[in-house]
């Protein structure tokens, strides 16, 4: 493929820039407009990344028509540990469009008003109540948004269903820490984790998973895991202290259908484009953001990004908004940006 890097470059001159008080690092940004606004104004959460009990969640209000990103005062709120990760409820259309989840200690809900927010719930699954095992990520099912899965150190998996307040199953899903889960189809999920693999889960059969791919060195941690939701065979995931995006297609277990290796240090953050099947976009310790478009034919390696934008430092993460797909959000010291792709 025809490195195009100098010709598009992101389009980064359009990018739109919040300084926060803190370090940031987990984000999320609302499928659904915010209240009693027009439908340009979306909230995007924004959590600090403080390593002491007590840190904060900002609400922001990113007005996409005049390129303006602000805080709301009145929707920040104090959060227990830095949130590993954020995410607003799945679908926009519905009275719970302005749930947010946060994953730290515990999972936690909040109802976010038009100038207030009000915690709505807390998960604990700890069988003493003295200790919890940390939660190290989450995702939300689209499909049957009642059910949430969790991820901990702990090597299990948690599937809640948030609407009864109750755990539908808890699995031991590896052998090490398990540091990022995924849902795909309604009831199947996939995790990764420090013992170097991914494997899948389908809740009717909860007694097997099956591994689809390993670290080629034994036991490199996966950090991350990002599952194609406009083609479900495809998923993609990065290995710790690695500057390589591995595509896995989950017909063809243990091969890579492909591995992008164009950072120059090691990857952090992967988001899969919510309106193409085919264009993935990672960040790094490099301070770069890669944009990619996977050939449609497997092939051999080399494959360069279509696009870079460079942050300066390094990024730390990164979401690509559902409704407003053609803005990337990245995350790097205090700063969230905003690009337009």
């Amino acid at each position: 493929m025809e490195n195009s890097t100098q010709e598009s470059n992101l389009r980064s001159e359009i990018c739109v820039t919040y300084d926060s008080p803190y370090p940031i690092y987990a984000m999320a940004v609302s499928n659904a407009a915010a209240a009693s606004a027009s439908t340009h104004i979306r909230r995007i959460a924004v959590g600090s990344f403080i390593e002491e009990f007590n840190n904060r969640v900002d609400i922001l209000s990113f007005d996409h028509d005049a390129l303006s990103l602000k805080p709301t005062p009145s929707l920040s709120f104090d959060h227990p540990y830095p949130p590993t990760k954020l995410m607003f409820h799945p679908t926009p259309a519905t009275s719970a469009a302005n749930i947010l989840a946060s994953s730290g200690d515990y999972l936690r809900l909040w109802d976010l008003r038009d100038s207030s927010i009000e915690p709505i719930s807390v998960f604990n699954n700890s069988k003493t109540s003295e200790f919890c095992a940390p939660l190290t990520s989450f995702d939300w099912n689209e499909v049957e948004p009642r059910r949430i899965g969790t991820s901990s150190i702990d090597t299990t998996c948690t599937i809640w269903d948030i609407e009864k307040g109750v755990v539908e199953t808890q699995l031991i899903a590896h052998d090490k820490e398990v540091y990022d889960i995924a849902w795909g189809e309604a009831g199947v999920f996939a995790s990764v984790s420090a013992d170097g693999s991914v494997r899948i889960f389908d809740l009717r059969d909860k007694e097997h998973s099956t591994i689809i791919y390993e670290s080629p060195q034994p036991d490199t941690p996966l950090l991350r895991l990002a599952w194609n939701k406009q083609d479900l065979r495809y998923m993609a995931t990065i290995l710790m202290d690695s500057n390589k995006i591995v595509i896995l297609d989950i017909r063809s277990p243990t091969m890579p259908v492909a591995e992008l290796e164009r950072h120059q240090a090691s990857v952090n953050a992967i988001a899969w484009a919510p309106q193409s099947s085919r264009h993935i976009c990672s960040a790094g310790d490099d301070g770069q953001a890669l944009l990619w478009e996977l050939p449609t034919v497997a092939g051999p390696n080399g494959i360069d990004p279509i696009s870079m934008y460079a942050a300066g430092a390094e990024i730390n993460q990164l979401q690509w908004s559902e409704v407003q797909s053609d803005w990337i959000s990245i995350a790097f010291a205090n700063k969230l940006q905003l690009l337009k792709v």
